[in-house]
């Protein structure tokens, strides 16, 4: 298994202190590096920050029911664009639309 290059971390000064403790033990090796940037210590709050950035700009949601179809519509935006869909597509082009139809139960 091959070593981290990275870890990331919230910004809690007891991580710190306790990589560079394995670090001198010989625990973790010297070349790693540690982050402690917001919304990257796991998946789900890096996803979080790009949904943030996002919605920012809006009040809030009035209901858990536009919250829950606008996140919904962004991730199926966010799937299109990184090429996700291509299960869908069948080899023709109107996989984007079957896939939109089936996520919004169109």
């Amino acid at each position: 298994m091959a070593d981290p290059r990275f870890i990331n971390t919230d910004k809690a000064p007891a991580y710190g202190r306790a990589l560079a403790l394995l670090k001198r033990e010989g625990r973790c090796p010297s070349d790693v590096e540690h982050r402690q940037i917001k919304y990257r210590n796991n998946v789900i709050e890096c996803d979080h920050g790009k949904l943030k950035r996002i919605i920012g700009a809006t009040l809030g949601f009035k209901s858990m029911k536009t919250a829950y179809a606008t996140i919904k519509g962004i991730e199926v935006m966010r799937a299109l664009r990184k090429g996700q869909a291509s299960a869908f597509y069948y080899g023709d082009p109107l996989g984007e639309m079957r896939l939109v139809s089936r996520v919004f139960e169109m």
